[in-house]
């Protein structure tokens, strides 16, 4: 499952969750304020392949 990045607004907090893409679409809360007032940070990511090159 995707990974994905948040900051609260409300208290600044940053946080990560684990979501499925139906979970992804619902709204989400700060898991240490409880305020809906979240924004998703821009994550890098990586590709593992069993070729070489």
């Amino acid at each position: 499952m995707p990974v994905y990045d948040y900051k609260c607004m409300g208290c600044k907090k940053k946080f990560t969750l684990t979501l499925s893409v139906a979970e992804h679409d619902k709204k989400i809360k700060c898991p240490k304020c409880g305020s809906k007032k979240v924004e998703q940070q821009m994550a890098s990511f990586f590709a593992v392949t069993s070729k070489k090159s």
